[in-house]
């Protein structure tokens, strides 16, 4: 059955043209669209590597073979400090504070963003965005990188106690920071841009100001509890079903570990229905500005746009960008020009909201 398999891994079946034959690895309607670098790579590291719907007992037991490529450990960096956050139940949360250099961007306070890693809720720490941490505080801003709790041995929603924990976190401990409490963002990646969606909503509740929602391929929806991917109503999510990266196999693998169908009534009772759906979220109101960054050849990249659209209907200001020829986890990837092109989006976008320009 399709949705058993792969996005393909078998062996090539035909002689390698310069090293490059990405016949039989993937389909031959997404083919053409794929930035040739990313076919090259593919071909080449990603589908050698192990197919990402190992037992969860083997990825805990052996995290490094499961880490982003981008995956640095910044621990005893310069300009680098650790700290724990108490989130809503006592749990202690790690979160890891990078500070811009002083010598460009004075003493602070500095303006401070909250980084919300991707990994289906189920994968990163803070290895897996430290390099975009380290490219982010180059726009002058302190950026808290944080890492809340994941599924299966937490349950769902647990995480986004976290992420508001570390935001209130942040704004209260300002002066422990040296950041500015009024001049706050946040952002994230995949699963990280779910929690911003949320939170850009809990913050808007709470009164609390934010500058910016940055948030990077998206979803929006409810996918991780899908049975199959034929409920998605997003053109994408059916198109790319079996993109080279998160297929249906994989964002399946994903909803197995937080949303099992035998829990999720009592996920549902536990959470607000906008919470496994920002884009059903009940107000639009007075939402702060938004960022949102698709790539072309992503399942999630119409539910993320979509979500964007109901920000502008509800009379808040939104910038789009697509990656073209990108598939959904590019911004890990620096064998792809796309990737640099988001780390300076990022800086450009940081400095604007934040007023560093």
């Amino acid at each position: 059955m399709a949705d058993r398999e792969p996005a393909g891994v078998p062996a090539l079946s035909q002689p390698a043209r310069e090293n490059v034959d990405p016949t039989g690895l993937i389909e031959d309607h997404i083919l053409p669209k794929l930035d040739p670098d990313f076919v090259r790579h593919f071909v080449e590291v990603i589908s050698k590597r192990p197919p990402g719907f190992e037992p969860i007992e083997e990825v805990r037991a052996h995290p490094e073979r499961f880490r982003t490529p981008c995956a640095v450990d910044t621990s005893g960096h310069e300009r680098v400090v650790d700290h724990e956050v108490t989130s809503e139940d006592g749990a202690q949360i790690p979160a890891r504070v990078y500070y811009p250099d002083p010598a460009r961007y004075g003493d602070g306070p500095y303006p401070v963003h909250l980084n919300y890693h991707g990994g289906g809720f189920v994968l990163g720490d803070l290895l897996t965005e430290a390099q975009l941490c380290l490219s982010m505080r180059e726009a002058g801003v302190a950026v808290v990188d944080v890492n809340y709790r994941h599924c299966p041995e937490t349950i769902w929603g647990k995480c986004i106690q976290d992420a508001w924990a570390a935001l209130n976190w942040a704004r209260n401990s300002s002066g422990d920071l040296n950041v500015n409490p009024d001049s706050v963002s946040i952002g994230g990646i995949s699963a990280g841009g779910h929690i911003s969606f949320v939170l850009q909503h809990m913050a808007r509740d709470a009164k609390i100001p934010l500058k910016l929602c940055m948030a990077s391929v998206p979803p929006s929806s409810d996918g991780l509890s899908y049975r199959y991917y034929t409920e998605s109503p997003f053109a994408s999510f059916h198109e790319f079903h079996r993109s080279p990266i998160l297929p249906w196999v994989r964002i399946r693998y994903f909803g197995q570990l937080c949303m099992p169908k035998e829990k999720q009534p009592e996920l549902r009772a536990m959470w607000p229905d906008w919470w496994f759906a920002p884009i059903r979220a009940p107000n639009w109101d007075g939402l702060c500005d938004t960022y949102i960054r698709t790539a072309e050849i992503d399942p999630l990249r119409d539910e993320g746009e979509a979500y964007g659209m109901k920000l502008i209907a509800g009379g808040n200001k939104v910038t789009f960008k697509r990656y073209l020829g990108s598939p959904h986890t590019f911004m890990y990837l620096d064998v792809m020009k796309q990737k640099a092109e988001f780390d300076r989006d990022a800086n450009v976008a940081l400095r604007a909201a934040h007023g560093l320009q």
